[in-house]
């Protein structure tokens, strides 16, 4: 990844870090790996986990940040939940599934939009 994307997507990330926090969650992991998948974010609200996906984009000349989270991706986000959880999670956490979209306004500003439940996980 460039320096430029590898900025930018550091940036989106802090961006959705500190909207969760605002929002009250807390926290519980960064840019983690659990079973070879890379999750940006892991928050916590009373005893709901929350895996996060960040997608940080300049415009959409390749689509919305939220079209990015394909099917293959979900599976992916589920697998790698699954063994972060047996790993690190309480033993009855219910889990959920968000995709943070970070892309510029109007004005040029990253802006921030949370999808909570963005997918289903399937029985997860």
């Amino acid at each position: 990844m460039s320096s430029d994307r590898l900025t930018l997507a550091t940036e989106g990330e802090q961006l959705a870090a500190e909207h969760l926090a605002r929002a009250g969650y807390r926290i519980a992991a960064r840019n983690v790996r659990a079973d070879g998948v890379e999750i940006d974010l892991v928050a916590t609200r009373g005893a709901l986990v929350v895996f996060v996906e960040v997608k940080t984009r300049r415009g959409r000349g390749f689509g919305t940040p939220a079209e990015a989270v394909d099917a293959r991706k979900c599976a992916r986000l589920v697998r790698g939940a699954r063994a972060w959880l047996s790993a690190h999670g309480p033993r009855h956490a219910r889990a959920r599934f968000d995709v943070i979209c970070v892309e510029p306004g109007p004005d040029g500003a990253l802006r921030v939009c949370h999808l909570p439940s963005a997918f289903d996980a399937g029985g997860f």
